[in-house]
């Protein structure tokens, strides 16, 4: 007798206990509503400049249509290791050092993929980009989790990270600018993480899509102090600073050996990134400062605004000093992430991002992406302040 298929039996079972993303779950119940402000999908709101499109347009032109090697376009990987090298003080051999991806999200893949070995431990810092925790779970690692706290806006401690070592231990993953919290790090502070890297033989990824999206202070990459470019993983992409989220264009730089590993990854599953968008990138990467200058003055004078109205308001918000993402606490209001979005959205028609979307830390707290036109945050930031002081008096 045949057996009635139960598809769903044969799904893994380490894919069995990956959740959906909270981002894209609450944002399932937005479309189609009328009127909705979002302050929620982490998307620039400009276009993409017309030069950089225009690149893309001249290569379908010139019949670039073709597969490129593994490792992207020779001509971009020169431009990305001269980049890196004048903006990032880190030098890359671009024949070796470096692998154009589809995304910051298909590198930080094949890098955990090429690294961890079942049982691996995968330290990452909390609240945090969703897809850090799944991604390790997929390559049968185990993710370790380190709080970053408010009161110091949102930077991780060297101290914190140490508590969580142990002897299965392998990598560190670092993310500043941070998607949700606007976190940044201090070179002292960054210091002393690169130290006791050194001294557990850790592994560091380094994610700094947001890094030039900083408003205050230097930059600073782990990947430039001392001792650490052969042991860091540097991920970096296009898709916020030049507006180019729908190109699917970032890349990873490292030891040769590990982009070797990568590589391979990378061949059996997406091959390569679209030849197209690599035409694009490489116009972006050599003549699009000023437009990723003009952009980051927009968002600073969004964020002064959002933040002042939130703290006015009563929700407390330290000012974000990278990205483009405010994370009020919402705890006055005695509502939860979720009963807090899932209301103002229903009332008021704002759309924001539970807090612990982003992990267990991120309770308490809303994320709102102030990538959005300014006269936008002042109707979001007006309804809101409708909604709060209904709760708080």
């Amino acid at each position: 007798m045949t057996k009635v298929c139960q598809a769903d039996s044969f799904v893994a079972d380490h894919v069995r206990t990956i959740p959906r993303s909270g981002i894209r779950d609450f944002f399932d119940l937005v479309q189609g509503m009328a009127g909705v402000i979002s302050l929620g999908v982490g998307e620039p709101d400009f276009v993409t400049p017309w030069h950089i499109r225009e690149a893309a347009i001249y290569a379908l032109e010139r019949g670039r249509t073709s597969y490129t090697s593994n490792l992207g376009l020779l001509k971009l990987r020169e431009a990305i290791s001269a980049h890196l090298e004048e903006h990032f003080g880190v030098r890359y051999d671009p024949t070796n050092q470096v692998l154009v991806a589809v995304g910051v999200s298909e590198a930080m893949d094949i890098a955990f993929r090429a690294l961890i070995n079942p049982g691996d431990e995968i330290i990452y810092h909390e609240p945090c980009y969703v897809s850090y925790s799944p991604s390790v779970t997929l390559a049968h690692g185990v993710p370790v989790p380190v709080a970053c706290r408010a009161e110091d806006g949102f930077a991780v401690r060297a101290e914190a990270i140490e508590r969580a070592i142990t002897p299965r231990s392998k990598v560190l993953v670092l993310n500043f600018p941070t998607n949700p919290t606007g976190g940044t790090m201090t070179r002292g502070e960054l210091e002393k993480i690169a130290a006791l890297v050194q001294r557990h033989n850790l592994l560091v990824i380094t994610d700094e899509i947001y890094s030039e999206l900083t408003f205050e202070g230097e930059h600073v990459s782990i990947a430039s102090l001392p001792g650490m470019v052969e042991r860091t993983i540097f991920l970096h992409g296009f898709s916020k600073a030049y507006a180019m989220t729908g190109f699917r264009i970032g890349y990873a730089c490292g030891p040769v050996a590990l982009v070797e590993a990568m590589m391979r990854i990378h061949q059996y599953s997406m091959l390569c990134a679209s030849i197209i968008s690599q035409e694009a990138a490489l116009e972006a990467i050599q003549h699009g400062a000023a437009d990723t200058a003009e952009m980051r003055e927009h968002y600073r004078a969004r964020r002064n605004l959002i933040v002042k109205a939130f703290n006015d308001l009563g929700l407390t918000c330290h000012l974000p000093r990278g990205s483009f993402y405010a994370f009020p606490s919402i705890r006055s209001t005695g509502l939860s992430s979720k009963e807090f979005a899932f209301q103002l959205l229903k009332e008021e028609k704002v759309a924001c991002v539970p807090g612990d979307a982003f992990g267990p830390g991120g309770e308490g707290f809303v994320r709102c992406c102030f990538a959005t036109a300014l006269d936008q945050i002042e109707i979001a930031v007006e309804r809101m302040g409708r909604f709060v002081r209904q709760r708080v008096g």
